[in-house]
């Protein structure tokens, strides 16, 4: 009498709660199903145990995580204090009246802010939470014997059988060393061999989550012990550790703790393309030469600084991060002293070094001895021409044809106020041009070695010639070579958790029950974790290497233990592990 289906899935059924019982989990008796507890009907501590269990789910994590990336769009948003305080301050004078209530939601300071802290810590503790009691019983399972063989293979998605010549000794013998070259767990027992692979699919999966983690704290120690400080210096200057034009770090990091190192900027050899058209102008040479001195007393060491090649000192990078020219401009006052002499850095604007600086000079006087306060804004051109609009324009970034245009201001240079200003920039809201006897505005248009005298008895203004700087960065990333670390292991993790299958192989052998037969009827059967589109070529494989093994002649027919056609079980597999 053919089965029913209800009877067909109480097999399976059967089956699949003995490879339970066979990895040491006795199955729970079936018993009425309770209600569910609302949270407010729950004791404190079961309510505390129920909010454990949904922050360490996988499910909560996963959330958290997604919750984490949207948190850090505001930081590409808005600019932040800590990397760059001088678009911050630009930012409030452009937006007088949202800025007040970025700066209440912390949106100036994301990555240090209480609300990207706390999702931050909930997705540490959710990942610990998850992963550390997977972990214990993985190690479990990895010593755990393979699951005992069920009673009826054939109940199995993938079986297969045979009848070959052997005693079931010699079969079992051969299965076991068939099993053990596939690379299976091997377990002989009474009347057949069980066998097992893929744990490793779950320890891919356990080294990805942890992985996680341990990518988590390097960020967040780089975050708390990493500092970056940035200084330009002219060719000739030389730069002390512990002096930043700008400088930010972690909570856990000052000034102090940058290495007292000293360096001196010898030359710089900077070349552009100048003969592809299509590449005209594109950087071909970016290096500085320096000699560096890692702490006082020591031996100065010549070192060579080029892009993605900095120099070091203990665990602090030096780089180079940009370059530009420095007009060497000569101020006088109206009795003829130098009141500014040496090089001026002015900061390229353009891919052509169409670069703007501005020279201050708080104590002048002019020619009656009346102090005055001067100020030299101008604009720099390596290669001077004109474009379609007739304006001064560079067209080429390297000093074929340099001109300096500027303008001269009197004036408030607001030095006296208190208030730190950018010695790049030149705020004139308290300041006058200074115009000529014609009543028309100075503008000074000078090549290297010309002298302009200015009007009303201000004095003059030399430009001497052209020196270089090096922008330079100083950076120290404490948690950047974990960080690495952690993301190649998290995608070899991935990796195993993915392409790793997980199969459990029992090869049974009994002998012929037919009056007057003498053989063995061998029966192999298959089981997956999961979707396995290759268990059914894994079992073909056991067979067939096992009947070579033992010398067996192919099959001239089709396996008594295969399934007739048109009368197929359904493809049932273990449901996967879940945290």
């Amino acid at each position: 009498m053919p089965r029913t289906d209800e009877t067909h899935l109480d097999d399976l059924r059967d089956a699949y709660r003995d490879n339970d019982t066979a990895e040491g989990v006795t199955p729970p008796r079936r018993r009425k199903r309770k209600e569910p507890q609302l949270a407010s009907e729950l004791k404190p501590l079961e309510f505390l145990r129920y909010c454990w269990r949904q922050l360490t789910s996988m499910r909560t994590a996963l959330f958290l995580l997604m919750l984490l990336a949207v948190a850090a769009v505001p930081g590409s948003t808005f600019p932040q204090q800590n990397n760059n305080p001088t678009a911050v301050a630009q930012w409030e004078v452009d937006h007088p009246t949202a800025y007040p209530w970025v700066e209440r939601l912390q949106g100036f300071h994301v990555y240090s802010s209480v609300w990207f802290s706390a999702v931050y810590l909930l997705l540490f503790i959710s990942l610990v939470g998850c992963v550390l009691p997977r972990a214990g019983v993985h190690l479990k399972a990895l010593r755990s014997r393979p699951p005992r063989t069920p009673s009826r293979l054939e109940r199995l998605p993938e079986h297969r059988g045979s009848t070959v010549g052997s005693t079931p000794e010699e079969v079992l013998d051969a299965a076991r060393t068939v099993l053990a070259k596939r690379h299976f767990r091997v377990d002989r027992r009474e009347g057949s061999v069980a066998a097992e692979k893929g744990h490793h699919r779950e320890s891919g999966n356990l080294l990805f989550h942890l992985s996680l983690v341990g990518l988590l704290l390097s960020v967040a120690s780089s975050s708390l012990f990493s500092y970056s400080g940035q200084r330009l210096v002219t060719v000739g200057g030389t730069m002390v550790g512990t002096t930043f034009d700008s400088f930010s770090g972690g909570v856990g990091t000052s000034e102090d703790d940058v290495p007292p190192f000293t360096l001196s900027l010898d030359s710089m050899d900077v070349s552009f393309e100048a003969q592809q058209t299509s590449q005209i102008g594109e950087p071909r040479t970016f290096a500085a030469n320096v000699t560096l001195t890692d702490e006082p007393g020591a031996t100065p060491k010549q070192e060579t600084i080029k892009v993605n090649h900095p120099a070091k000192v203990g665990q602090t990078q030096i780089s180079l991060s940009g370059n530009g020219y420095a007009p060497v401009i000569v101020v006088r006052d109206g009795k003829g002293d130098v009141v500014a002499d040496g090089p001026t850095p002015f900061l390229p604007q353009t891919a052509n070094y169409d670069s703007t600086g501005v020279v201050k000079v708080p104590d002048a006087v002019d020619a009656n001895g009346a102090p005055v306060q001067l100020a030299v804004q101008g604009v720099f051109l390596p290669t001077a021409t004109t474009d379609a609009a007739g304006t001064p324009v560079s067209k080429f970034p390297d000093t074929v044809n340099p001109v300096l245009i500027a303008k001269v201001w009197t004036g408030d240079l607001g030095i006296d106020s208190g208030v730190a200003q950018n010695v790049y920039t030149l705020d004139t809201s308290a300041m006058t041009q200074v115009v000529g006897d014609d009543g028309q505005a100075v503008a000074l248009q000078m090549r290297p070695g010309t002298t302009v005298q200015l009007p009303n008895g201000l004095g003059s203004v030399e430009f001497q010639g052209i020196e270089r700087f090096a922008s330079l960065d100083v950076r120290s990333t404490p948690g950047q070579s974990a960080a690495l670390v952690f993301a190649l292991l998290a995608t070899l993790g991935l990796i195993l958790s993915l392409f790793l299958p997980r199969r459990r192989v029992w090869v049974k052998a009994v002998r012929s029950g037919e009056s007057g037969a003498a053989g063995t009827v061998v029966t192999v059967g298959g089981l997956a974790r999961g979707n396995d589109a290759g268990l059914a070529e894994e079992v073909d494989g056991v067979l067939a290497r096992l009947r070579e093994v033992l010398g067996e002649p192919e099959p001239p027919g089709e396996s008594p233990a295969d399934p007739p056609v048109g009368d197929h079980e359904p493809s049932v597999h273990a449901p996967e592990e879940t945290p």
